[in-house]
């Protein structure tokens, strides 16, 4: 394992329980002693890597029985995560988070790794091509809103 950082140790632990199942419900202390890190390190892999964008829904409950539960969706499977996904894009997209939206479009198999290829070669900042950054991620939200309400209602 070395050369793996501990935030992507701990990604691939709760994604190697995640295939197991749909949905875990993870004690936030338990998973941080296990790893012998600080509880906040298990809050950053999971805002970070457990995204909407990524393909997951988490809900946490905070207090002496609280937990986090992390629920791996398929992105067309529930108009309502659909929904959520494009509130989440809003305005304005970064590369990276759209990449992560076609990566779990891939995964879910509602794109081809060709079609996922093509896309993200579209919206890649190279592509775009435009000096205002804030511009060109206004352009590629609405290319990404747009690919998502098409494959709606597909």
């Amino acid at each position: 394992m070395q050369g793996q950082n501990i935030s992507d140790i701990i990604e691939r632990y709760l994604k190697e329980i995640l295939a197991d199942s749909e949905e875990i419900e993870i004690r936030r202390s338990e998973i941080a002693d296990q790893f012998d890190v600080v509880p906040s390190q298990i809050n950053y892999v999971i805002k970070t890597r457990f995204t909407i964008q990524n393909g997951y829904l988490v809900e946490s409950k905070r207090g002496g029985g609280g937990y986090i539960r992390i629920e791996k969706v398929k992105l067309l499977d529930d108009i309502d995560v659909l929904d959520s996904l494009i509130r989440v894009i809003g305005d304005s997209l970064s590369e990276r988070d759209a990449i992560s939206i076609l990566g779990s479009l891939y995964e879910d198999a509602v794109l081809s790794k060709r079609e996922a290829s093509i896309l993200a070669s579209a919206i890649a900042k190279s592509s775009l091509n435009l000096s205002d950054r804030n511009l060109e991620e206004q352009v590629r939200a609405k290319i990404m809103v747009g690919i998502l309400n098409h494959l709606r209602y597909e």
